[in-house]
């Protein structure tokens, strides 16, 4: 199954218990796509495309340990795992509540090598060089101290390792800058300060030895190998 087809696939495991949060994530509800549309400038080919790229580090067939975080509600990646039966794959979760719709995914699934922790990636629960991915889509615009986020993360993965994913960049996107300025940030959904496209590429070449950073509007995409 491809990294496409897989992503395509993400909205069958929500069920009935589709949430406005799966819907925007995966383009797949009126509601879903009435914000990508408006907020983010996306059309379905769009969120498809940055997905595919923020996704690109994890190969298929890989076997190895992966952390992901935040695992939101896991309706991006749950159909990713369930395609790769030999990772052994963290995912961790400040928030309770999305954590629990990811589980619920995981064992409608069927995932056996998936399990799941409440923890904050400021101060991550595990020892240096842990992990041989480190995936984070769509957190970092969010965190509260990005700093000690990106530490961590680099922290916890071997050397050779990739950390990959995407999240909200400034300068992209006009319109969607204006949103989460007016209403996003207000309401304590982001926290600021954001990277631009330039600012996030020099700060991954300044860490990692390969960097590949691009972007889909207001959405920065990476992959880097440490």
């Amino acid at each position: 199954m491809t990294r496409r087809v897989q992503i395509k696939s993400a909205y069958r495991l929500t069920g009935g218990n589709t949430s406005f949060y799966d819907g925007m994530m995966t383009y797949s509800t009126f509601l879903g796509k009435a914000v990508c549309r408006i907020v983010w400038n996306m059309d379905r080919e769009k969120n498809l495309d940055y997905l595919e790229r923020a996704l690109s580090g994890v190969p298929e067939g890989f076997a190895g340990r992966l952390l992901e975080v935040p695992v939101g509600t896991g309706v991006l990646t749950m159909p990713v795992y369930r395609e790769l039966p030999k990772a052994d794959v963290t995912c961790l979760d400040y928030s309770e509540a999305m954590m629990a719709s990811a589980q619920a995914k995981a064992l409608s699934a069927g995932l056996s090598n998936v399990r799941f922790m409440q923890g904050d990636v400021g101060a991550l629960p595990f020892e240096d060089e842990a992990f041989d991915i480190v995936l984070s889509l769509n957190g970092f615009h969010a965190f509260p101290d990005k700093e000690a986020a990106y530490r961590e993360t680099f922290r916890v993965l071997r050397p050779g390792g990739t950390f990959c994913g995407c999240f909200y960049i400034r300068g992209g996107c006009a319109r969607t800058d204006w949103f989460i300025k007016h209403l996003y940030q207000p309401k304590g959904f982001f926290t600021p300060p954001y990277e631009t496209e330039d600012s996030l590429r020099k700060r991954l070449e300044d860490m990692y030895g390969k960097v590949e950073v691009s972007r889909v509007d207001g959405i920065g995409c990476f992959r880097c190998v440490k």
